[in-house]
Order: structure tokens, then C-alpha cells, then sequence
């Protein structure tokens, strides 16, 4: 039996085990160097001023939402078709959430959806200020920023980027309102912030990880006070010390604490582990979409039964994932073809079930009727691709897919 070949999966070589081991053998295992340089070799990459790493994707967007001004009496319009961490970022931020659907071809909200769901926002809660929408770039392909833009600023809106399968992605922008041009996910042209993720399946890990990228300096000193328990240390430009501390309140280390904050923190050895892999960057993106070509080649010879997500020309994808859509002819249900390729040694997944029609969502708001975001879900599989697969590799996933229905519909 040829070896397992998951949806997605980290790669590591020896040079990231160097790079960690250098840093166990230091004197910083947790808040130290490797965490200042990797914020910025991660800035330079992305031409963006701020960039605060920290404990997850999730950790980041919760950030950002804080950041943004989400708070308990507001509201964000989150796609249904994500994972459940960007909707649940909002509540946590004690915000509530609107859904807005998505093209049904490609999993990712448009214009329209994004109007759709402000006219929603306003019937559902009248007298709430809708703060922020948080635009998904999923499987790596980024949405329509610069028309999503436009949308937000019309309603007063900030726009988070969920670009947590997006590193190493870069999109065609207007820039300064102008001229359009290639720009990097995550250089926050057209979105307000934007967050990404470092768990294993991503574009480059930490093990786990995320980082807030944005332009904004208020917003950035507060996420990195946020990230640290909301502490201030002495010296620290606007730092409020407690009072009454005496003479000996002032010393070297001193803090305040002015607003609740979390341990969002990461260590230095997640950062020297991502410094390693953001090095190698543009080769793991590269192999990525060198995969996606032969999976776009190789595809076709199933006719009808299988057809590729919409992929636009405007985007350069990091080919975080591969979705494919299931045909209404394949004769089995989707589980069914899930069994039959890891039969063969092949692991697929599903990105994802709509968040609204999760239960604790569901409950509180009620099912929305959101018909893109169920149509790309109920065709949609993932199929394997990481920076170790071979072109073999491809043709192996695209033959057992085409054994599985070809057999079904015989």
C-alpha cells in the first residue's frame, strides 16, 4: 500500500530543526528575540507597519475584532462558509453576528452578499451599530476586496480579512484608489486588518500561531497590550501605572493594567520554528500551485463528475486547499466517496459545514436562508495537496477519485 496521503499536512526538514533547537539552547523560551524578528521579517514580506504574532489564528482575530470595536450592543457580518473561529472571534468579542452567503462556485462572499446581509443586519437589529464584516479567503483564494471595499465604506464599516489560508496569496488592488495592482494578502490595501494562521495544514507553521496585520498604530498598540494580559510596562509612551504606590512603585518592570486583556502570547520557539519556514515561503507556495496545474490538467478526464471551484484571475492563490465539487450524476453520497478513497489510502475533507446551521448558531438566531453557502457545500471535497506530494501524487488522488465513481455510476 502506497503511503497515506492526507488533505493537508506540514513540512518540516532539518534546517526548522536546527532553527529550534538553536533557540532551546538559548536563554529565551518564551517572550525573547525570535518573536520582534519574526513580527518583522513577516512586516517586510507583507509591506505592512504593524505585525503581532500570537497564540493562534483565533487569538488573532479576536484581536482584531477588539481592536475594531466589537463589543457587547454591536454587530459583524461574518460568511456562513468558514470555519466556525471566525464567527466565534465575533463572540467573544460579546458582539452578535450576521451571516452573509456566498458564490456557490468559488465559497467566497461578494458584493452583493455583503449588501444582502447589511439589509439583513438592519431588520434583525435596528438599533445596534454593524461595526465590521469579516471577508474569508478561502482555500487560499482571496474575494473580491476592492468591490467588498467599496460596499463597507458605504456603510461606515471596517473589513477584517480572515486570510488564515491566504500566506504567500497575492491579489490584483486598487491602490490609493487608483491604479490596480499585484499586492501580497495581508498588506491591508483595501482591509482594515488582517489575520492569519501558522497551524500545521497553513502555508508555513508554528505548530500553532497567528498574527493581526494593519496599518493602524493605535490599533496595533492596543493588540499587543491585549496579547499581554492588557499590561502596560513603565517607560511605555500613554502607560497608566496604578496610584499610591509609594516611592518604591516606580522601579525597572513596573506595569499597569488599564483594560482585562489575555495570554494570547506565543513563544519564541513557535517564532524561531516560523522564521525558518517564512524563509522557504515562496517555494512552499510554489509547489502548491505547481500541484493545483496538474490538478487542473488531470481533472477533466472525469467529465461531469467531478469539476474544479471557480478560481479567479485577479487572485494568485496560495492553494491553501483543493476543493473540488461533486457532480449530481457521481451516484454516491459524499460520504460514501470519502470511504471509498481512504480505502485507497486517500484522506479528503470537508470545508466546511455553514456556520449558521451549527447548533449553538442556529439557536440563537435561527437558520438563515443562505443557498450559496449550502450549494458549495454540498458538493464540495477536499482533496489532498502539501508541499511533500508528488505529480505521481496527484494522478494517484484523480485515479481513485474516477475508480470510486466511475464504479458507482456503472
Amino acid at each position: 500500500m502506497p503511503p497515506f496521503l492526507s488533505y493537508g499536512r506540514q513540512q518540516i526538514d532539518d534546517d526548522d530543526v536546527a532553527a529550534v533547537a538553536a533557540c532551546l539552547r538559548s536563554d529565551w523560551l518564551t517572550t525573547g528575540p525570535q518573536i520582534d524578528a519574526f513580527e518583522a521579517e513577516l512586516a517586510q514580506r507583507l509591506s505592512v507597519p504593524h505585525v503581532i504574532v500570537c497564540s493562534s489564528g483565533t487569538s488573532a482575530l479576536h484581536l482584531a475584532c477588539l481592536a475594531a470595536g466589537l463589543g457587547p450592543g454591536t454587530v459583524a457580518i461574518v460568511p456562513s462558509l468558514t470555519f466556525v473561529a471566525t464567527a466565534n472571534a465575533v463572540r467573544f468579542a460579546g458582539a452578535e453576528v450576521v451571516f452573509s452567503d456566498v458564490d456557490p462556485l468559488s465559497g467566497l462572499m461578494r458584493a452583493q452578499d455583503l449588501e444582502n446581509a447589511i439589509a439583513r443586519q438592519r431588520d434583525a437589529y435596528p438599533d445596534l451599530p454593524l461595526i465590521a464584516a469579516l471577508p474569508v479567503h478561502m482555500n487560499g483564494q482571496t474575494a473580491d476586496m476592492d468591490a467588498l471595499r467599496d460596499v463597507a465604506n458605504n456603510a461606515g464599516i471596517r473589513l477584517i480579512e480572515d486570510a488564515c489560508h491566504a500566506l504567500g496569496a497575492e491579489h490584483e488592488i486598487a491602490v490609493e484608489g487608483a491604479s490596480r495592482e499585484w499586492r501580497p494578502v495581508g498588506s491591508c490595501q483595501a482591509g482594515w486588518a488582517a489575520c492569519f494562521s501558522f497551524h500545521p495544514v497553513k502555508s508555513i507553521t508554528t505548530g500553532e500561531g497567528g498574527a493581526v496585520v494593519l496599518r493602524d498604530d493605535a490599533a496595533a498598540a492596543r493588540i499587543r497590550r491585549l496579547r499581554n494580559h492588557g499590561l502596560e510596562p513603565a517607560g511605555q509612551e500613554d502607560a497608566r501605572l496604578p496610584e499610591g504606590l509609594g516611592p518604591n512603585g516606580d522601579y525597572p518592570g513596573a506595569y499597569g493594567m488599564s483594560e482585562i486583556g489575555f495570554n494570547y502570547r506565543i513563544t519564541d520557539i513557535q517564532c524561531a520554528l516560523g522564521r525558518s519556514q517564512l524563509a522557504k515561503l515562496d517555494g512552499f507556495v510554489a509547489r502548491r500551485r505547481a500541484l493545483a496545474a496538474h490538478y487542473d490538467t488531470a481533472l477533466p478526464r472525469l467529465g461531469d463528475l467531478v469539476s474544479r471551484i471557480n478560481w479567479d484571475a485577479r487572485c494568485r492563490p496560495a492553494y491553501h486547499l483543493y476543493p473540488v465539487q461533486i457532480g449530481p450524476d457521481a451516484g454516491l453520497a459524499r460520504g460514501a466517496i470519502m470511504q471509498g478513497l481512504r480505502e485507497q489510502g486517500i484522506g479528503t475533507q470537508v470545508h466546511y459545514i455553514p456556520v449558521h446551521r451549527q447548533p449553538y448558531y442556529a439557536d440563537r438566531y435561527g437558520v438563515a436562508e443562505l443557498p450559496g453557502a449550502d450549494a458549495y457545500f454540498d458538493r464540495v471535497i477536499s482533496l489532498p495537496i502539501f508541499v511533500d506530494m508528488t505529480l505521481a501524487d496527484v494522478d494517484r488522488v484523480v485515479d481513485a477519485l474516477g475508480e470510486v465513481l466511475v464504479g458507482a455510476a456503472a
